[in-house]
């Protein structure tokens, strides 16, 4: 992993203000500083004895946000504001000042909160790098997994496992829809959930089966990893899918996003999925009624 020196501004700077491979470099390393936060804080926060206070709802009484959270979106705003005073900030909780130099960081500072507070392995920190609303860099650490998941475009997808040799990403060589893994997740909102298990009804009898991991980035990573074949979610948040569909477009799937200036509320569909599956894929969700904004 490419590390960067706390009094590393100036080189920052100096660099292209939108050098794919130099954002790239900056999202790992501040995904890995957030990560590391979020590991300490659960450990004191949630499985310690100052709960109390630390978690809210946000949408609905069952979507939550932590202090966890809180801090460690704080701690990249921070960071950043060092190494690239010029960028402008889109975070889970809160934008920021217009950007300078073009370029625009999109943050989820815990995706997978839910998993977050039970104690389920599986949420990250997201961090992407925006030109003109397209993600140009990203990074995705998988919290309790201690993995960076990363991407330049036009550079490739990687993936950095403790302690290993960074490893080039590759999405699955499955051409038959029938033997295909998808992920998938649901909404916070009742009335789209219901909806949502519709679709489900509807895929399931025709794929090997369905994965609900709880965390649009990580499952975007692992379509990247060729853990999953296909991926579709609607409702997404550019923060959610800004660095991981970058990582897994990198890595060689067909990625259907959202405008960069969507909302959740849109209910737009986000789908990403290996070449020799995504074009049935697609049709298969055409046919469950799934490309419609729910």
């Amino acid at each position: 992993m490419v590390r960067v020196p706390e009094n590393s501004s100036h080189q920052a700077h100096a660099s292209s203000a939108s050098d794919p491979e130099a954002l790239r470099a900056i999202a790992e390393q501040l995904a890995a500083e957030a990560a590391e936060l979020v590991r300490q804080r659960r450990a004191e926060v949630i499985e310690g004895q100052a709960r109390d206070g630390a978690v809210s709802t946000k949408s609905t009484a069952t979507d939550p946000v932590t202090i966890v959270d809180q801090e460690s979106e704080e701690l990249i705003r921070t960071r950043l504001a060092t190494l690239r005073p010029g960028d402008s900030i889109l975070g889970e909780e809160g934008g920021g000042a217009a950007s300078t130099t073009g370029i625009r960081w999109v943050i989820d500072p815990i995706d997978g909160t839910v998993n977050f507070l039970y104690g389920i392995d599986a949420y990250a920190v997201s961090i992407a790098a925006q030109l003109d609303g397209t993600s140009i860099a990203g990074a995705v650490a998988d919290v309790p997994g201690r993995r960076i998941y990363s991407a330049a475009r036009g550079h490739g997808a990687w993936q950095h496992g403790p302690g290993g040799k960074p490893e080039r990403l590759r999405c699955t060589t499955e051409t038959n829809l029938g033997h295909a893994l998808v992920a998938t997740g649901f909404g916070y909102d009742p009335a789209r959930r219901a909806e949502q298990g519709s679709i489900v009804a509807h895929l399931l009898p025709e794929v090997r089966d369905i994965r609900r991991i709880g965390s649009a980035a990580i499952d975007l990573c692992l379509l990247a990893a060729g853990r999953v074949d296909a991926y579709y979610e609607h409702g997404l948040h550019p923060w959610d899918w800004a660095a991981a569909s970058l990582i897994a477009e990198e890595a060689g799937a067909v990625l259907v996003t959202p405008p960069a200036d969507s909302s959740g509320s849109d209910g737009i569909v986000t789908i990403g999925a290996a070449p020799g599956v995504a074009e049935a894929f697609q049709g298969l969700l055409g046919e469950a009624g799934a490309l419609r904004a729910l």
